[in-house]
């Protein structure tokens, strides 16, 4: 499939299918934990295509895991029946644990599992582009050396910070260009730690380095999506020069900030709550959420809707299903 086509024709669809960040939900329809289903390769391909089956996506998107990649780094995790993993603890406290930063083999910890699985959801969903998942250079880095430590270290320690970057991006590439020989279509970096730089520390300690990886990993039949979850409006320069196919945005800004600033020529998507809507919602609430982004932002045909992040596993199926029906009737 050549993707730069497919998000081409995507913004010049009228009546456009959402695409929100969509699996851990599949555990209900499965009657499973969130530990069980990220053990399990098989697990989670049958959730996809559960998904796939349920929902009328414009594309398929594995699970927002971001504990996956720190775990293989050697970070300790926190799993719990029905929430995201978590990284629990750090690993890089001083310039020389920087140093002796041993660089994982893809297929370490469990992500050969999330390889495993993208593997049979490429053989189980036929109808859509698949998009792999992974975390981004910066929110891994903080992971391994602490948010409020690594905020700390780019102004004090920035050469600290930068060795940590260049190892996990050499890592990420390589798990990503695994992903790519899956047959899958893309990826979704999740970068949201980025959010709370500012724009000249952003530039510095992640689109640079975010950028590296689209530079290698992204051609015509392979798409990457960039997420940011965080206040990206004064980051916008900064994501721009990413380069990537398409960008997804949270609900910590208005999708009405940010879309006259990006490019015609690239996908954005957002962003109903996925918390306080989704999750915590009701069928009404997220019928009206959703109508109301799309009566706003419908008017660029660079914007698809979507979810403003990962939609949490415990989120009702009703909500879910009113996000559809409002897309749905909203388009009709």
């Amino acid at each position: 499939m050549n993707m730069r086509n497919w998000f081409s024709e995507t913004m010049k669809t009228e009546r456009k299918k959402a695409m929100p960040v969509l699996s851990f939900p599949s555990t209900t329809l499965m009657g499973l934990s969130v530990k069980e289903f990220i053990a399990d390769s098989d697990t989670q391909a049958k959730g996809m295509k559960i998904i796939a089956d349920r929902c009328d996506t414009a594309a398929s998107v594995s699970p927002m895991d971001l504990s996956v990649e720190a775990e293989a780094f050697g970070s300790s995790i926190r799993v719990d029946a029905h929430e995201v993993p978590t990284v629990v603890g750090r690993i890089i406290e001083t310039e020389e644990d920087s140093d002796n930063l041993i660089v994982p083999s893809v297929g370490a910890g469990r992500t050969g599992t999330y390889i495993e699985a993208m593997e049979k959801a490429v053989s189980l969903i036929a109808d859509r582009p698949i998009f792999a998942g992974t975390i981004g250079p910066f929110s891994l880095a903080g992971r391994l050396m602490d948010m409020t430590e690594i905020m700390i270290n780019c102004i004090e320690e920035p050469e600290m910070v930068h060795k940590t970057l260049a190892k996990v991006t050499d890592f990420l590439i390589e798990y990503t260009n695994a992903y790519k020989a899956t047959g899958c279509h893309g990826v979704v970096i999740a970068e949201p730690a980025a959010g709370i730089l500012s724009p000249g520390l952003a530039l510095e300690f992640s689109s640079q380095y975010v950028k590296k990886i689209v530079d290698t990993v992204q051609s015509d039949d392979f798409a990457v999506i960039y997420h940011n979850c965080g206040n990206t409006v004064p980051l916008v320069e900064s994501i721009k020069s990413i380069g990537a196919f398409g960008y997804h945005f949270g609900n910590a800004i208005e999708m009405t900030d940010i879309l006259p600033l990006m490019p015609p020529d690239v996908t954005v998507f957002g962003n109903v709550e996925p918390s306080g809507q989704f999750k915590n919602g009701t069928p009404e609430s997220v019928y009206a959420a959703t109508t109301e982004i799309l009566n706003k932002c419908s008017k660029y045909p660079n914007f698809v809707i979507s979810s403003g992040c990962d939609i949490p596993p415990l989120s009702p199926w009703e909500n879910i299903d009113a996000f559809f029906n409002a897309v749905s009737d909203f388009y009709k």
